[in-house]
């Protein structure tokens, strides 16, 4: 596993609604997730097979939330880490322990947030070109 940044804890844990969409705000992607409305954000939060958080002391400073079948895919559905953190290595500490927990059997999936390719590219992740998408519609 990559590891956190000293001082940062990586962790499997669920959380509420409102730290969520805190660090949802506080990394800019909530400019393309439904932050205002705690309902839908509480059912991606439940529908998540794994959610794993960073934490500075108490403070949120990141999360990676997935979908997995644990035996053949995970979709790694949100990368969110506060831009006061960024940089650090947080981001990869968390994409490595979403991959841990979904299993090696299991092929991660991630679509990139426009502008945050460079990151992933940075960071080694193999870029997929048979990749579909049916956009949502609400």
């Amino acid at each position: 596993m990559t590891a956190p940044p000293e001082g940062i804890r990586i962790a499997a844990e669920r959380i509420g609604v409102e730290e969520f969409a805190a660090v949802l705000q506080a990394s800019g992607l909530a400019a393309r997730r439904p932050v205002a409305d705690a309902d839908r954000l509480r059912r991606m939060l439940e529908g998540a097979g794994i959610v794993v958080t960073a934490r500075a002391g108490d403070a949120l400073v990141g999360v990676s939330r997935a979908i997995t079948d644990g035996a053949w895919a995970c979709y790694l559905s949100d990368l969110a880490v506060d831009r006061d953190w960024q940089g650090r290595g947080i981001g990869q500490a968390l994409i490595a322990e979403t991959r841990r927990l979904a299993g090696p059997d299991c092929m991660c999936l991630l679509l990139a947030a426009p502008g945050a390719e460079s990151f992933y590219r940075r960071i080694g992740m193999p870029a997929c070109e048979t990749a579909f998408l049916y956009p949502r519609e609400a």
